[in-house]
């Protein structure tokens, strides 16, 4: 957040006495940041890229905490009705045991893969769900984080500040907008454009990448092609891997799952799953 800082007043020509002022605050919010790099190694490709997926959550065949995954005797309809059931009571209380939510993921992911691939217009509606009639912003609930993550900060889970990510393609291109709060104030915003594919596996793709970011609702400073790759190896919510993912030409991207009028879910690049719940627009702001 520091380096960012740094970058902002390079952007805004602000004397360095103001920088210096402000250090001992910046770092008070600097570790309240560190619990949101979760959500940006989550993402992956743009801040954040791993060759493994989080530790233990591999396939809907397996196990956790003696919950099953995955019931093949199933159809996809009751396998979505029920993920989505566990997936709503999470959203709402934060309660939901944790290892019940993956597995209600691994579930939802199976069965939506499935029902993209007999029927492309599926991703068509969740795209609709997600970022169509104006907008839809949606407040990260739980997130898995990837293994770089669980091996710094432990298993994050239900997420414990404030982080809403905004979709909207009514806008030209369409736009991608984070941001991560201390109550209701933006520390940190990160602005971008997002584009969408349907894989022959039935994997829905949303691929993005950040052009500006804006600290403390103050400085905006706009990313050239690479930048953003560049300033998250710098400030450590990213890897060096992500510079030269950059140079290949690679965006970050997700494996949307689910998009509806309660929550989101997606498995993010780096392998990690979450869930989001739907709160009111507030792209573009």
């Amino acid at each position: 957040l520091v380096v960012l800082y740094q970058e902002a007043i390079k952007e805004s020509q602000v004397p360095d006495f103001f920088f210096f002022q402000r250090i001992q605050s910046i770092m008070l919010l600097s570790k309240i940041c560190m619990l949101a790099t979760s959500l940006l190694a989550f993402q992956a490709t743009a801040f954040h890229s791993t060759t493994g997926s989080p530790v233990r959550i591999l396939s809907s065949n397996q196990h956790r905490g003696g919950v099953t995954l995955a019931s093949t005797a199933s159809s996809s309809e009751t396998s979505i009705e029920e993920a989505q059931q566990i997936l709503y009571r999470a959203a709402e209380t934060k309660s939901e045991d944790s290892d019940k939510v993956v597995a209600a993921l691994l579930d939802l992911e199976k069965a939506m893969r499935k029902k993209n691939k007999e029927d492309p217009s599926v991703a068509d509606e969740t795209l609709e769900a997600l970022a169509g009639n104006g907008g839809g912003s949606w407040r990260l609930i739980f997130t898995t984080g990837t293994v770089d993550t669980q091996k710094k900060m432990g298993k994050i889970n239900y997420f414990p500040i404030k982080a809403t990510q905004s979709f909207n393609k009514g806008e030209d291109p369409w736009l991608i907008e984070n941001g991560i709060y201390i109550g209701d104030f933006p520390v940190i915003k990160f602005k971008g454009d997002f584009d969408w594919t349907l894989q022959k596996s039935g994997v829905s793709k949303l691929t993005f990448d950040f052009t500006s970011i804006k600290i403390l609702n103050f400085f905006d400073i706009q990313l050239k092609a690479g930048e953003a790759a560049n300033l998250g190896a710098k400030t450590g919510l990213g890897s060096e891997g992500n510079v030269e993912l950059e140079k290949r030409g690679k965006r970050a991207f997700f494996n949307w799952i689910s998009a509806d009028d309660k929550i989101a879910t997606a498995r993010g690049g780096g392998g990690g799953l979450a869930v989001w719940k739907r709160v009111d627009y507030e792209g573009g702001k």
